[in-house]
């Protein structure tokens, strides 16, 4: 008897829910597949539109979740759950995830102030938070950068958005920052002339605007000089490593001596 009981209520569980969570499962297959499409049909206006690749990937997460959201109510309201009810459920549960999650939060409104004021975009090479790369993905909470050496950095937006930012690319140059010191004995017209014509020889540095070459120092055992050329972006390096390289090689070829610590040895008699 009890066996035909557990059979009975089993069966009538079956008939009243089974059609429920039959078209349950429907509607999150076919929902999921609209929702992907209409995504689809998203990315090629956009793209067609010419959006900015950085604001397209965040609208279009941001637009995804959406429709999962909306999804997840509708299925639910299918099996059964009270869709009125489940909304001040998910009213209260959201002050209390917002309460928990305030940086979360944060990252999202910073991620929401990048894509309004684009104080860069993907492909730059900024710096913020102490950390420089090239934009990789701007998402809703974080932002993607390839270091230099080619590491992934994950910034949390807030504290991006929030910080200062350098962006190198913007104007499309760089100025190469270099300090050069040699000996006191060293003729300061010569020196300069050595400078000048490593930077004239130097194919990736810009004749517009002119290279700064100057004394910036009068140190104790040195005259310091600042050689600042000006570069492409994405020249930066080569032009920082490889002047540095042909700086030593004239300086050498010139004559001109390049300060360094002497060790004198004494020796006693006895």
């Amino acid at each position: 008897m009890e066996t035909q009981k557990w059979i009975d209520e089993g069966y009538n569980l079956i008939v009243e829910f089974g059609p429920k969570l039959i078209a349950a499962i429907l509607i999150w297959i076919i929902g999921s597949w609209i929702i992907k499409m209409i995504i689809k049909g998203i990315r090629k206006a956009m793209t067609k539109a010419n959006y900015d690749e950085s604001l397209k990937k965040f609208l279009l997460n941001l637009i995804t979740w959406i429709f999962k959201i909306i999804l997840i109510i509708v299925v639910l309201g299918t099996v059964g759950v009270e869709t009125t009810s489940f909304a001040a459920v998910i009213a209260a549960a959201g002050l209390a995830i917002g309460l928990a999650l305030q940086g979360s939060l944060g990252n999202f409104a910073g991620g929401v102030l990048i894509m309004i004021f684009k104080p860069f975009k993907i492909g730059d090479l900024i710096e913020g938070q102490g950390e420089i790369g090239v934009v990789k993905e701007i998402e809703i909470f974080t932002t993607k950068l390839t270091g230099l050496s080619n590491k992934e950095i994950i910034i949390p937006n807030g504290a991006l958005s929030n910080g200062n930012i350098i962006n190198y690319t913007t104007e499309g140059t760089r100025r190469v920052d270099l300090v050069f010191g040699v000996g006191y004995d060293s003729d300061i017209k010569q020196t300069k002339d050595v400078f000048a014509k490593v930077l004239d020889a130097n194919a990736k540095v810009l004749k517009d605007p002119a290279p700064t070459i100057a004394v910036s120092e009068l140190a104790d055992s040195s005259i310091n000089f600042v050689v600042r050329p000006w570069c492409k972006v994405e020249d930066y390096w080569d032009v920082y490593f490889g002047v540095t390289e042909q700086v030593k090689e004239a300086l050498d070829a010139a004559g001109i001596e390049i300060p360094y610590p002497h060790q004198v040895e004494i020796q006693k008699e006895g």
